[in-house]
């Protein structure tokens, strides 16, 4: 079976915006900002893991944003990071989907498509749902602590980094050890 890095899009990959302390998704490509750093490190990644990207973009169902557009910036953020698979759920709270974090389903999905080991596989997430959902998936969690004005996962479900890129190298140094 094969590992994998599980990444959130808007806070973990690239910068989100926010309102009242809260991240937001971006509409468009020219508001990308990519987090320095990560584009090399997961490069060196890619060799031992797969890299996928998945993402709550709710903002299609409340249509303040095209499906066509999502679609847009993350095929960019696919090419641009060499990702493996990018997994979206475009719902809002009240549909109950399986896919919205924090439930597993986008993980789950992508289990057995790409044939992961999730107990040795980890997770990136910048918010409360994303811990839940690699929890719930059994995965290895780090939670970016942007201090948003929402829940905390709790610190028994993951570990806290202070970015990106600092979750990414111990993931890095992780692998490193395990082939010594």
């Amino acid at each position: 079976m094969k590992r994998a890095i599980f990444l959130d899009r808007d806070g973990v990959l690239i910068g989100a915006p926010k309102i009242n302390n809260k991240p937001t998704s971006i509409k468009e490509l020219g508001e990308i900002m990519v987090f320095k750093g990560l584009h090399k490190i997961l490069k060196s990644l890619q060799k031992n893991y797969i890299l996928i990207m998945i993402t709550n973009q709710p903002d299609v169902s409340r249509n303040k944003i095209k499906k066509k557009d999502v679609r847009k910036i993350n095929e960019y953020l696919k090419y641009f990071f060499h990702l493996n698979d990018v997994y979206v759920c475009y719902h809002d709270n009240k549909d109950n989907c399986d896919c919205r974090k924090p439930k597993p389903g986008m993980i789950l999905k992508s289990k057995k498509k790409w044939n992961i080991d999730l107990k040795k596989s980890f997770l990136i997430g910048d918010r409360h749902k994303d811990i839940m959902a690699g929890k719930r998936a059994g995965c290895i969690n780090f939670f970016i602590n942007y201090n948003y004005n929402e829940k905390m996962p709790r610190k028994s479900y993951c570990t806290y980094a202070k970015s990106s890129y600092s979750a990414l190298k111990m993931i890095w140094n992780i692998s490193k050890n395990e082939k010594n």
